[in-house]
């Protein structure tokens, strides 16, 4: 039942047409136009291998939790979640059917997202192991969001919220844009959001070659329990 609802709620976002531009359509036009085109100043070394970390984690920010706050308020407010609820396949089982959907759809984007990198000259470095667990950190943090969100806003207010978060840490969280623009007093509040610690440390995995970063871990793995532990006592199913 679990694996059945998984593959439903695969399908279901891959033929939605806002979320498939949210989730992987704008990334890769953002890796290509920002690798191609000297938008920003990234220092030195290949611009690729600036972005491409950044847009990875851009990737993992819109599924775990724009998307899935969104769908999920709107599946609420339809009465879904509820109907569901009362079906054979338990609460816990539903949680994790959108679980494993969200991470589905990550290897799908990772595997695009790469494959796109990789044709625009990208190299990458360091350990596969150490980017792995970012970005399961990552999903986790970014997950207990999205579904904090749902789970207490109307379906409107998530829908407006959920974007517009979305744009903020996409301009402010070192995507596409360095830190550095920032003021100086600015970056390390900067640095504490879950984007920054996500995309600065596949950066430095993917393109410095370092070994895992304990200051990104310990900034998602935070997140990551903040959020899913609000989420938990908060969710409600209708």
């Amino acid at each position: 039942m679990v694996l059945a609802q998984t593959g439903a709620e695969v399908r279901a976002t891959l033929r939605n047409g806002e979320q498939l531009l949210l989730t992987l359509i704008i990334p890769v036009l953002l890796l290509v136009g920002f690798s191609a085109a000297p938008l920003v100043n990234v220092g030195g070394g290949p611009r690729v291998d600036f972005i491409t970390p950044g847009v990875l984690a851009l990737a993992v920010m819109s599924t775990a939790f724009t998307g899935q706050a969104i769908a999920t308020g709107f599946e609420r407010r339809y009465g879904v979640l509820k109907r569901l609820g009362a079906t054979p396949l338990s609460r816990t089982g539903l949680m994790l059917s959108k679980t494993l959907a969200v991470i589905a759809v990550e290897v799908f984007q990772v595997v695009v997202i790469s494959a796109v990198a990789l044709a625009l000259g990208w190299r990458p470095a360091g350990s596969p192991a150490a980017a792995l667990l970012l970005i399961l950190l990552g999903t986790a943090a970014f997950s207990g969001l999205g579904l904090l969100m749902a789970g207490t806003l109307r379906a409107e207010a998530t829908l407006a919220g959920a974007n517009l978060v979305y744009l903020v840490l996409l301009g402010c969280g070192g995507v596409v844009f360095p830190l550095s623009v920032f003021p100086d007093s600015v970056e390390p509040l900067l640095e504490l959001l879950p984007i920054t610690a996500l995309t600065g440390g596949l950066r430095s995995v993917l393109s410095d070659g370092t070994g895992l970063p304990l200051g990104a871990v310990l900034v998602l793995a935070a997140w990551a329990v903040l959020t899913l532990g609000l989420a938990s006592r908060t969710f409600r199913w209708e």
